[in-house]
């Protein structure tokens, strides 16, 4: 609640005062509730300083200022009808929790950047090396490149096979896996299509087959790649590897790391 008239950008504690309600003060704080006490706007003009006054007719006060406002109300109280103690505790403890949470917020803060720049530390030392990541596709840089991989087999299975296509949707080459647990079952394919042929650089698709498994269960494959570049994103989206052959990869996406 609020007295009528009076103007408020809720911010960070802001004490105001209006035209239609000259006997009371208030203190806006960050949660969006508010202390009211009175006192005449005579204390305001005697105790707050002049750069602090807005062209709105509202005064932006720190801790030290509020509690300055509090001794003078409590000196210009009326003798006749002086200030209630449960209202006085009240508008301390209103004091102290907008203090605490601008103190947590300025910890969180400080916590959020120091792990940032031990993600960020951690992340130069990826440059380089392989990663694997699930991906759908795999790319040959050249023509007869190598393709390393794996499948995640999702149960154990007599024969697992994996399917490679160009980009036309046609079937170049497939390798038998054989026998495996259930996990991630590694793949190298040597860029050779089914007659023995080079396979021409480009993207190709990958599709596993499992024995056992029911139609509807999804098979993933994953492939390795070389991490050429790593970008800090903010707030949720986190740390990304720009992967040789895969792109944009989110770290979170990376199932395992070697040399």
């Amino acid at each position: 609640m609020r007295a009528s008239g009076v103007p408020h950008t809720i911010l960070r504690p802001v004490l105001m005062y209006g035209p239609n309600a000259p006997g009371n003060m208030r203190l806006l704080v960050g949660l969006g509730e508010s202390v009211i006490f009175p006192a005449n706007a005579r204390i305001l003009a005697e105790h707050a300083p002049d750069h602090q006054r807005g062209a709105a007719n509202g005064v932006t006060l720190g801790g030290t200022d509020f509690l300055t406002l509090m001794l003078a109300q409590l000196q210009n109280q009326d003798p006749t009808s002086p200030v209630d103690s449960n209202q006085f505790l009240s508008q301390l403890a209103s004091l102290s929790e907008v203090q605490g949470i601008n103190q947590l917020n300025t910890s969180f803060s400080t916590l959020s950047n120091s792990l940032t720049s031990s993600q960020a530390l951690q992340a130069s030392s990826l440059l380089g090396h392989q990663v694997l990541a699930a991906s759908s596709t795999g790319t040959l840089a050249t023509a007869g490149a190598t393709l390393s991989g794996a499948v995640n087999v999702p149960q154990t299975s007599s024969q697992v096979t994996l399917n490679i296509s160009n980009s036309a949707g046609v079937l170049v080459d497939s390798i038998n896996l054989g026998a495996q647990s259930a996990g991630l079952a590694n793949f190298s394919w040597n860029g050779q299509t089914s007659n023995g042929a080079a396979a021409p650089a480009g993207t190709y698709t990958l599709s596993a087959q499992v024995a056992g498994a029911s139609g509807g269960t999804a098979v993933t494959t994953l492939v390795n790649g070389t991490v050429d570049s790593v970008t800090m994103g903010a707030g949720s989206t986190g740390l990304t590897l720009n992967v040789a052959g895969l792109g944009s990869v989110p770290f979170s996406s990376v199932q395992q790391i070697s040399n």
